[in-house]
């Protein structure tokens, strides 16, 4: 997520056919152009971090600022390292306190899928973003969320993380795929499109407005994504910066009552230091600036103080930066070619509000394993004048969830919680603006969710993104004679920021009919000389010139002793978890060796 943070930890769909048909001038040259638009390929070595790490290297002795691009091979920014694989960590906190497992097996794999989060894809040319406010605080962390160098290659990253992905599924088939929200950067029409359309294999035009250097810069010209496997399903979770404006204001409740216009203006954003004050969105003090298109390192221009400009800074409008509202963001799922059609908000109830983007489903019908898919963000119209990225549940959604999890006891399901939000790693609201909120308007507290989740002992992982880490969250029975109530939480860390990461997930039943949940970071398997393996050096310099590597490697502010350290960034793990008498008795004739599936 990243959203606007007084706590400092804050954190492009390609053009329609009718734009590029104006662009070409004629079907015919459009034809010719998207016949013509090649791809980038990834490297053949395809290899996950228990392999292989990559390992940043020690920060440059030569102080530069974040924008200086131009600097950075000079003075060594972005420079890292292959090394080790990272083990396996295996996780027994929440077995029975005499459990070791010392002669199990794996007897089984029940169920093997991907997750990707926070890919933020992002227009760099849209008027109304807060690009200069990095410059007013150039130390911070939240700052390289607002502006660094990877906002040029966004959607070049998910397509080689999409090529990374096909790769792995030929080794060993992927069931599913889910995105965990934060698809795009602060809800644009454009953006939406392209993080589809590169799933879907499309052309994409990573430019926006007069599309500068589309002929001339890497970063903006089109190219042909390569897709993803047909045969992998993938489903869309949504998230704060999905119907957010910069993830954290409502667009139509804000003090800022141009908000909607600003996107499609072709004036550039000018606003007060929002990082200080979320007030100060109604100010005009600073023209928050646009990347230049036309330079090789997308030169910051049209930013800082409003006094230094004779009259607002103007760039070319474009209707397609439009901002969505949930039902029009949720609608774009429905204009795809992967599948399934929807990408699961086709298995939203009708009779649910508009906008409502929670569903559930059975990813292998001969599995007795269900995912919900659970909106856990705020309303736009909560009443909140605070930065919108808590967790959050309204009535309807916190009676949809009990009714999902008891349904899945009922049928002998065991569940996993896909939701944006973790829970219960970051203080409650106003502590923290990534915690649970604390306000009438949420249906329920974080106490009386997390007690509803353990009264299910079928559930068995909480997964998430949201805070850019990979940390791993024991949640551990309240029980001591009942330990099957305990379950797991994994956060799925950013393709945007370092390490730029998906996950993995292998379902295993074992040989005494406990589960082990199997998590395995990738990094997406860059070709040097691509734009990818650009983002990924403009990722490490962001980390190394603001200083957040402890925060990616050691992130703990609730001081949780199950949370463990992060080794570069990233974090593997067995995590083994103990089922009900009941469900034992269910599941434990899967992979017996006449090898049906019950």
């Amino acid at each position: 997520m990243k959203s606007l943070s007084a706590i400092k930890k804050f954190r492009f769909a390609s053009l329609t056919i009718l734009l590029i048909f104006f662009v070409s001038g004629c079907s015919t040259c459009l034809l010719k152009k998207q016949s013509q638009s090649k791809g980038y390929p990834i490297a053949s070595d395809v290899l996950t971090t228990a392999q292989r790490t990559v390992v940043p290297g020690v920060k440059p002795v030569q102080a530069i600022n974040l924008w200086e691009i131009s600097k950075y091979n000079q003075y060594g920014y972005g420079n890292w390292t292959y090394g080790p694989g990272l083990p396996y960590d295996r996780r027994l906190d929440i077995m029975p306190a005499a459990y070791s497992g010392s002669n199990v097996t794996r007897k089984t794999k029940l169920l093997n899928f991907f997750a990707i989060s926070d890919i933020h894809i992002t227009d760099k040319e849209s008027p109304n973003q807060l690009i200069y406010l990095q410059r007013l605080h150039p130390t911070l962390p939240v700052g390289a969320s607002l502006y660094s160098g990877v906002m040029l290659y966004t959607t070049h990253v998910l397509d080689a993380a999409v090529q990374t992905v096909n790769a792995l599924h030929r080794k060993e088939p992927m069931d599913f795929g889910i995105s965990l929200g934060d698809a795009c950067n602060t809800t644009q029409y454009n953006e939406t499109r392209w993080y589809i359309d590169v799933l879907d294999g499309k052309v994409i035009d990573p430019a926006s407005g007069a599309r500068l250097g589309a002929k001339t810069v890497e970063y903006q010209k089109p190219y042909r994504a390569a897709g993803l496997d047909k045969t992998i399903p993938w489903y869309q979770t949504l998230g704060n910066h999905d119907h957010f404006w910069m993830g954290s204001i409502p667009v139509e409740h804000s003090l800022r009552k141009d908000l909607r216009e600003s996107y499609t203006s072709d004036e550039v954003f000018a606003t007060g230091d929002v990082l200080v004050n979320p007030g100060k969105i109604g100010s005009r003090d600073y023209y928050m600036g646009v990347l230049d298109g036309s330079t090789p390192y997308g030169d910051i221009k049209y930013a800082g103080p409003a006094g230094n400009f004779a009259s607002p800074p103007k760039i070319a409008a474009d209707p397609d930066r439009r901002s969505l509202s949930r039902t029009e963001w949720i609608d774009e799922f429905f204009k795809t070619t992967s599948r399934p059609l929807g990408h699961g908000f086709n298995l939203v109830d009708s009779r649910a509000p508009q906008g409502f983007a929670c569903y559930s489903f059975v990813p292998r019908s001969t599995v007795p394993i269900k995912v919900i898919v659970l909106d856990n963000t705020q309303n736009e119209d909560d009443g909140s004048a605070d930065i919108h990225g808590h967790g959050f549940l309204d009535q309807t959604r916190w009676a949809w969830l009990k009714k999902e999890l008891a349904a899945g006891d009922g049928a002998g399901q065991l569940m996993i919680i896909a939701a944006h939000i973790p829970i219960d790693v970051e203080p409650t609201a106003p502590n923290s603006e990534m915690g649970w909120w604390v306000n009438p308007q949420n249906a329920v507290t974080l106490p009386d969710l997390i007690a509803e989740l353990y009264r299910h002992p079928n559930l068995i992982l909480w997964i998430s993104g949201h805070r850019h880490l990979n940390t791993v969250k024991a949640f551990i029975s309240p029980d001591p004679a009942a330990p099957e109530k305990g379950f797991w939480q994994v956060e799925t860390p950013s393709l945007r920021d370092f390490p730029q990461q998906f996950r993995t997930f292998e379902i295993y039943l074992n040989s005494d009919d406990t589960l082990s949940i199997v998590t395995t970071n990738v990094d997406p398997a860059v070709l040097e000389g691509t734009p990818a393996a650009t983002s990924r050096q403009y990722s490490i310099a962001a980390m190394q010139i603001v200083g957040t590597w402890d925060l990616t490697t050691k992130n703990n502010p609730t001081k949780d002793p199950t949370v463990r350290p992060m080794p570069t960034g990233s974090y593997n793990a067995e995590l083994v978890k103990q089922l009900s008498p009941e469900m034992r008795a269910r599941i434990r004739n899967y992979g017996k060796p006449s090898g049906k599936e019950q």
